[in-house]
């Protein structure tokens, strides 16, 4: 193949926004051919083998696939088989230098949308296209759900979603554990939003950002004169959000004696001010978040055990996004879409790197990623060199591991889980895993877990 293979014949653009899979092992015509149909107002993603194709279609949203005939491993034909199977209704559309007679005949009994040889006409192609797609384009890879601000494709997503759902409209206390950077906050909000409270204020604190003193002003108020520098009456947080939402982020920072008034607070559902003799009535609605495991927190003497299950009446926990691998090309493009004011896509090889990174961070780590991709690209292209700029160094392991060594993380992972669950009630976390008492001693050992 060569740059002489597509003809220069210029039609006027048009704006489809179209998302077209181009399929050809010739890197330097794909660009060339990606370039033309950009101009277009299409949005194209590359792929340089057959296999390549169908791992793009699992995590991007394709419109249409323009693929090549001859390739090495899988040809064209061999690839729309595997398309027609996993992506019915999928139009694809066949290139080739090659064309002949029985390679249009076979194209078409497999349901080619339409057959092209080279030298590729633009007017051709562009109609061919047109022709091909639905008056509406829809996606025929998996839609995203987005759920007020949670947006996910992962089955583990989908799962936490419709606890949510459940949930959100009554009055219950939710404890939200999770990572730093998982979206504790989100999810939150995303509950507020689904509530009964939905009209009211959604207010969020970080317990562990500020001082006792100064995180007891700012929850329960304080009345003039209460303490040196009081020089006016203050309502406090829990106050504020009356009739609606007050989110204490990592509550496992809150200080015991807080911890004690808060009780009070959920108990009666009064709340009394600093210095303040008269207790005030409150509505609202109790969410706390963590990255500690705050079941542990009780038992080493760190939280109240009272008010632990007064918080925990529902416990959300949120999957780290090495547990939701498939979110991250729908989270990417998405943070890409809303940091970059010119129109700027991740390279195949780009989307691999961030696809086989840890992620300690999560979701933040994720966005501020993208963010630094996109002040450093002047460019519509980001590299797989941007991304791995951005990454901090990493020990191979950590992104990739052994199978035996995956089975252990996993199996000290799932009892660490089991015993949370149970509050650290081996007798019970053991009958909760269908294991014995002895043997789940002998796992808890092997694994170090006190």
């Amino acid at each position: 193949m060569s740059y002489t293979e597509i003809e220069t014949t210029d039609p006027q653009p048009t704006t489809h926004g179209t998302s077209v899979l181009l399929v050809d092992d010739d890197p330097a015509l794909s660009e060339l051919l990606a370039m033309r149909l950009e101009s277009h107002g299409f949005r194209v993603t590359l792929a340089s083998s057959g296999h390549a194709a169908l791992r793009q279609l699992a995590n991007t949203a394709i419109d249409l696939v323009l693929t090549d005939l001859r390739m090495d491993n899988m040809d064209g034909l061999a690839l729309n088989q595997k398309l027609q199977a996993s992506y019915p209704g999928l139009p694809v559309i066949m290139m080739t230098a090659h064309g002949s007679i029985p390679d249009a005949v076979d194209a078409i009994q497999q349901g080619i949308t339409a057959f092209i040889t080279k030298p590729i006409d633009s007017d051709e192609l562009l109609a061919a296209i047109n022709k091909a797609l639905p008056e509406q384009s829809t996606s025929h890879a998996p839609e995203p759900d987005n759920f007020h601000g949670l947006y996910h494709q992962s089955a583990s997503m989908r799962q936490l979603v419709q606890q949510i759902k459940a949930i959100a409209p009554s009055q219950a206390n939710i404890l939200i554990q999770g990572e730093s950077g998982t979206g504790k906050e989100v999810t939150a909000r995303a509950i507020h939003r689904a509530s009964s409270h939905a009209q009211g204020p959604f207010i969020a604190i970080n317990c562990g950002a500020l001082p006792a003193h100064l995180l007891e002003s700012e929850l329960f108020g304080h009345k003039k004169g209460a303490f040196t520098g009081a020089i006016a009456d203050k309502q406090g947080l829990i106050q504020s959000a009356d009739q609606g939402t007050l989110l204490l982020d990592e509550i496992g920072d809150m200080p015991l004696d807080l911890q004690v008034k808060l009780l009070r607070v959920l108990q009666e559902k009064t709340v009394r001010p600093i210095g303040g003799h008269q207790e005030q009535t409150v509505n609202v609605r109790i969410l706390s978040a963590s990255h500690k495991n705050i079941a542990q927190a009780v038992s080493e003497g760190k939280f109240r055990e009272d008010l632990y299950y007064r918080l925990n009446v529902v416990q959300l926990s949120l999957p780290s996004l090495k547990e939701r691998v498939e979110d991250i090309p729908l989270l990417a493009n998405l943070f890409l879409s809303q940091l970059s004011k010119t129109p700027k896509r991740l390279s195949p090889d780009a989307m691999t790197a961030m696809l086989s990174y840890a992620w300690p961070g999560n979701i933040r780590q994720l966005h501020n990623v993208i963010e630094y991709c996109v002040a450093m690209t002047p460019g519509s292209h980001i590299s797989e060199d941007s991304v791995l700029n951005a990454l901090p160094a990493q020990d191979d392991r950590q992104a990739f591991i052994g199978l035996n060594d995956a089975k252990r993380q996993f199996e000290r992972d799932y009892i660490l889980k089991v015993l949370a669950l149970c509050q650290n009630n081996v007798p019970q976390a053991a009958k909760l895993a269908q294991r014995n008492r002895s043997d789940f001693y002998k796992l808890m050992k092997k694994h170090d877990i006190q």
